[in-house]
């Protein structure tokens, strides 16, 4: 649960850092480059944890799994809430079937 923990909060931060700036398109895009990377910096001291961590409970490749449907679902809210754009039908059809692809990952 720490794994999912920190990959959450990670993608939050990474979220914020690669989208973020899209609200003030009038800034200087040296500053948003600047401003996202220290975010960005953020999220690496969680996401490094999470993957030596998670690593000693999962493959590589779940623990990438992992973190691409958490930046889904995190990416998911934050379009809705902070950018305030629409969530369409196809996102979820095409959201659900990354998440069950995923499944097919933890498969024996």
């Amino acid at each position: 649960m720490k794994t999912i923990i920190l990959l959450l909060i990670s993608n939050i931060f990474m979220t914020i850092a690669w989208y973020g700036h899209l609200k003030y398109k009038s800034s200087p895009l040296w500053m948003a480059v600047m401003i996202s990377w220290l975010i960005a910096f953020v999220e690496y001291c969680f996401q490094v944890p999470a993957n030596r961590i998670g690593h000693q409970q999962f493959s590589a490749a779940q623990l990438k799994t992992i973190q691409e449907i958490i930046t889904l679902l995190v990416f998911s809210v934050f379009s809705i809430v902070y950018l305030k754009e629409g969530f369409k039908w196809n996102y979820a059809v095409g959201f659900l079937f990354i998440i069950a692809a995923g499944v097919m990952i933890f498969k024996k």
